[in-house]
């Protein structure tokens, strides 16, 4: 609701780029973080839900159909980052930041009622695709409300809340089916989400129109509006040149001059965002089967196979309690050091960590050290590529141009998420968790690479600082 017992004296104003944080900020970061929530949320729940398909109806179930059902909700991904950051452009972002979520519970539901592979397939893709929409709503909703001097903050703070999604997810599924005697049960762990979006959903029933996306749009009164909608009748919206309407007719015309306009940008915030999502999806909807294929979960000869898959999510918990020290540490940082920096040495100690867990499992050494290689990992996954990946575009395009920006990155990063998720268990049947490493080791350096030398090319452009103040 508004606020309207604020004094709207004119002297008394508040300028929305210099003003301190408010409630109304807070709910904006609060609503898109839970987007980033149920996106990692559900890789977690996939991660858990392959093994249990595979024991209970499918024991035939192939390398290659244990990869489409990991990556059938990153092709939604990677498709509907695009599409709704396209349409959001177009038509504003509030309609589709309802109309994410309530497909997310319609698809969730839909799974549980119906048991075919044919009908999860489906139910991923659009979880998957509602997912992608949300990775291009969520950053550009909290960065055009938020003043300047949190802008970059607190889009960090809504990807960091995907750890916590993560975290969520396997915690809820160890504690159900640690009780279970078999795997008959699996779509009950759909309810998770059906229970995550219909909270995102009834935090978006009553909210408003993106300020920046009208005043983009040359919507100065409407603008004004959600500007005291959100932040209160005593703050006024400057009227900038980027987010002024002469902005958008300046603006890309088509998608195709979009991309003629826009190689170098579209390289930075596209190919590292596919290697990272190797990692974050590849290696974490796999996770579990890693666990067990590496010899890190329980070895006994009484194993059932269910208490391999609640032993191997029990390590999962505690490999994504690293994932929050990772983004805590990244977002303590992230006002002090080169976001193009930080992100390239995240990539190089992401594969310094993977190296040491490919080593312990050559070697034979101790699980702790294996175990150790995959925290490594994951801590600098977390404090560089992941978080910076999602905060680059809103930095390098303008509002008029941001939505299409974001989304195509979006869309490559969960392409890379795809290829990963696919390949990763057609690696483990081809060479073993050898080559599947090391194919992983390889992806961080190439994320590495292209990060370090286009990255300096649009510093030196002046579209990326070096260095945030």
């Amino acid at each position: 609701m508004g606020y309207k017992n604020v004094s709207t004296n004119s002297n008394s104003m508040v300028d929305m780029d210099t003003m301190p944080l408010r409630w109304g900020h807070v709910r904006v970061v609060i609503s898109g973080s839970l987007g980033q929530l149920i996106g990692q949320g559900l890789a977690a729940l996939i991660s858990v839900v392959i093994p249990l398909v595979q024991i209970v109806s499918h024991p035939e179930l192939s390398a290659g159909m244990q990869g489409l059902l990991g990556c059938m909700s990153l092709i939604g991904i990677s498709i509907g980052a695009f599409v709704f950051g396209k349409l959001s452009d177009r038509y504003g972002y509030l309609l589709f930041f309802r109309l994410c979520p309530f497909l997310i519970l319609t698809a969730s539901v839909a799974a549980y009622f119906f048991h075919e592979l044919h009908i999860l397939l489906a139910s991923l893709f659009i979880m998957g695709f509602c997912v992608g929409g949300e990775y291009s709503l969520d950053s550009d909703y909290i960065s055009e409300i938020m003043p300047n001097k949190y802008k970059v903050f607190m889009v960090g703070v809504a990807k960091a809340a995907s750890s916590v999604g993560n975290i969520i997810v396997a915690a809820l599924c160890f504690w159900i089916i640690r009780t279970w005697d078999s795997a008959t049960n699996w779509p009950e762990l759909l309810f998770i989400i059906t229970g995550i979006s219909g909270i995102i959903l009834l935090t978006r029933i009553p909210f408003a129109q993106s300020p920046g996306w009208l005043m983009a749009h040359g919507k100065v009164k409407e603008a004004e509006e959600s500007v005291k909608y959100f932040l209160g009748n005593d703050v006024e919206m400057p009227v900038t040149h980027d987010d002024s309407k002469d902005s958008t007719e300046n603006s890309s015309t088509s998608f195709g001059s979009f991309l003629k306009n826009n190689v170098k940008e579209i390289i930075l915030t596209g190919i590292p965002w596919a290697c990272e999502g190797l990692g974050v999806y590849g290696i974490g909807i796999f996770m579990p089967t890693l666990i067990i294929a590496l010899g890190l979960s329980s070895q006994s000869s009484h194993t059932t196979p269910i208490e391999h898959i609640t032993n191997s999510v029990e390590i999962t918990i505690w490999l994504s309690a690293v994932m929050v020290v990772g983004f805590a540490i990244g977002l303590s940082v992230l006002r002090k050091v080169s976001h193009i920096k930080l992100q390239t040495w995240g990539f190089i100690l992401c594969a310094a960590g993977l190296t040491i867990l490919l080593l312990a499992y050559k070697l034979k050494w101790d699980a702790w050290i294996a175990i150790a290689g995959f925290m490594i990992f994951e801590l600098f996954l977390n404090i560089g590529p992941h978080l910076i990946t999602f905060i680059l575009p809103s930095q390098i395009y303008p509002v008029s141009d941001r939505g299409t920006g974001g989304g195509l990155a979006a869309g490559i990063g969960k392409l890379g998420a795809v290829l990963g998720a696919f390949f990763i268990p057609m690696l483990i049947r081809w060479g073993g968790c050898t080559l599947a490493l090391e194919v992983s080791i390889a992806v961080m350096l190439i994320g590495a690479f292209v990060t370090a030398i286009v990255g300096r090319v649009l510093i030196k452009k002046g579209q990326i600082r070096d260095k945030v103040e």
